[in-house]
């Protein structure tokens, strides 16, 4: 069997940078200390995610939804054919089955989603959007995205500053 291959760099903290650049976990304790760059990155990126999260928590407060009910209006409005089985629902959304049935039957009650028959397995059961709850995800998806937008110099600077130092 041949050995494995061994790095060239030299010292951890080159071996470590070419493990980040290769997307594989690195050993903390034997990098280098960060660079004061990396946290202000860091803080900027998560300042802003915490300002587009709080938008979107009151937002979607005001329209009488909760995020996980937003995200599964999304999730079932791209998939194909705008509509999706709950066991597929859960996989998309991290969720246990019997959550995700708690999750249609809440967006259900409120008009939101409607369960139809799939045409092509009558077994099957899929959610899909009411015509109520397409317009609401139509207008939330629009106030989500002029937020992100308005987020974004921040959020481009931090990932731009972060993605530097990366190199």
């Amino acid at each position: 069997m041949a050995e494995p291959e061994r790095s060239t760099l030299g010292d951890s903290a080159h071996e470590n940078r070419a493990a980040r650049r290769r997307g594989e976990a690195v050993n903390s304790a034997d990098s280098a200390p960060l660079d004061d760059s990396v946290y202000e990155g860091l803080a900027g990126f998560r300042g802003a995610m915490r300002r587009f999260l709080s938008f979107s928590e009151a937002t979607l407060t005001a329209a009488g939804i909760t995020s996980q009910q937003y995200q599964a209006m999304l999730v079932i409005r791209v998939h194909p054919a705008r509509a999706i089985m709950i066991r597929d629902l859960a996989k998309e959304m991290l969720l246990q089955p019997n959550g995700a049935v708690q999750l249609v039957d809440r967006l259900a009650g409120a008009g939101l989603v409607e369960r139809r028959q799939s045409p092509t397995d009558r077994r099957s059961v899929l959610v899909a959007m009411t015509g109520e709850g397409s317009h609401l995800l139509e207008r939330l998806a629009a106030d989500h995205l002029r937020e992100m937008l308005r987020q974004e110099p921040l959020l481009a600077e931090s990932l731009r500053r972060l993605r530097n130092l990366g190199r």
